[in-house]
This record gives C-alpha cells, structure tokens and sequence, in this order.
C-alpha cells in the first residue's frame, strides 16, 4: 500500500465486516487503501449491468480484479445480467446525468450488494461511487441507505471518500497503477450524450480501451464513475 497520511477510519456501532460495492479500480483504489490501513476486514463486490458494451465492461473489470490481487483483497465477482438492467431504467433512457435514471441505477445495484451481504455475514455495506465529484453524493447515500435498510442486520457506511485528499489520492493511486482511464459514466446511455457533447465541441468519438492514467493524460479530474 502507499505511504498516504490518512485519517484511521473507525466503522459506526462496531460493525465488524464491510462489503465494498465497487465500480471500477480508479474509484476504488483510495477506497480499499483506506481501509487496508485501519484495518478493516472488507471484501469487493462487483455488480455493475449498467456498464456497457462488453469489452468496456471486461475492462473496469479486470482492472479492479488486477489490484484486488496485488493486495489480497476478496474479489466477488456478480452477475452480468445487463437485461434486467436494461429492464429496470426502461423509459428513463432520456434522463440527465443524476436524474432518475441514476437513482433507480443505483438502486438495483446496492439491492444485490445488500442481498449479498445479508446472505454471506457482512454488517456494513458501503460503494466506491461517491468518491467521484461527477455522482451526486446524496444521491448515492440515499440508494444505499435504502438498500441497507431490507435487513435489520445491516447498515449502509456513508462515509465521505471524498474529504481529507481522498479525491486527490483517489487519482495519484491511479496514476500510479496506471488504470484504465474511463471517458464517460458506464451505462449506454451517458456513452451516448458524451458522444453528443464531444461531437459539439469538435471532438472526435470515445475509443474504449485506450487511455491509461499515467500514460495518456486526459485530465487531473476524478474519473466519471459509473
């Protein structure tokens, strides 16, 4: 892990066992170095049917999978099941960037986190989501509490990833491990209005798998998320 100076992270009511909800490495990096650091016994959970096409998808993946390993972290690598996805954001395919679409998003995906959870002994859940300034903090928090709150056993840790340089490490931890450098949210949806908005500006379409933090500089700003 890295020499960061960082506040030691204290789990709410002595919960024991933290369930990552993961969205990508970027996002997750500071995340999971944060709590390596004070000890907390956590795992990843990766469920993400929003993202898409396929080889986008492969790619956050693997990447999160990748750094997992480097440091011994439990990887549970969750259904792919973009159908259901694409079921659950029905009619909302017009939505803004964390408009509804967004909430029913992050709901579906902190339900099986949750479910997951309940099902395997963890206490707490929590998501790498809102360490990115492009997500709505609220937003998140709201899903996950909602989330949580199906089963009596089980809280949602909304614990700002962002405040004490968390956002800032979040990207030195990306440059270090030279991450896949993601151009827009995930779902299909924001691949489309990114496409939009580049093309108004002059700029030609997103090329997936091809930036790398460290390698190819896009910008000193958190990723998109997803």
């Amino acid at each position: 892990m890295t020499e960061f100076q960082r506040p030691k992270l204290q789990l709410p009511d002595d919960r024991k066992k933290v369930l990552l909800h993961s969205c990508c490495a970027p996002c997750s990096g500071e995340v999971m170095e944060a709590m390596t650091a004070s000890g907390i016994d956590y795992a990843i959970y990766f469920y993400n049917p929003n993202i898409h096409p396929d080889r986008e998808y492969e790619i956050r993946k693997n990447e999160n999978i990748r750094f997992a390993r480097e440091h011994g972290i439990e990887f549970i690598d969750a259904d792919y099941d973009r159908d259901n996805w694409f079921e659950r954001v029905k009619g909302l395919e017009n939505e803004p960037e964390r408009g509804q679409r967004c909430t029913v998003c992050f709901d579906m995906r902190f339900e099986r986190t949750a479910l997951y959870a309940h099902e395997h002994g963890y206490d707490t859940i929590t998501s790498s989501l809102g360490i990115s300034r492009w997500k709505d903090m609220n937003q998140i928090n709201g899903c996950g509490v909602r989330a949580a709150a199906r089963y009596p056993d089980l809280i949602y840790w909304t614990y700002n990833w962002r405040k004490g340089g968390g956002s800032a490490r979040m990207i030195e931890i990306s440059k270090r491990e030279e991450f896949y450098q993601q151009e827009y949210c995930g779902c299909v949806y924001s691949l489309r209005d990114t496409n939009r908005h580049r093309r108004a500006q002059g700029r030609g379409r997103i090329q997936i798998g091809v930036k790398f933090y460290g390698k190819d500089e896009l910008e000193l700003n958190p990723p998109p998320g997803d």
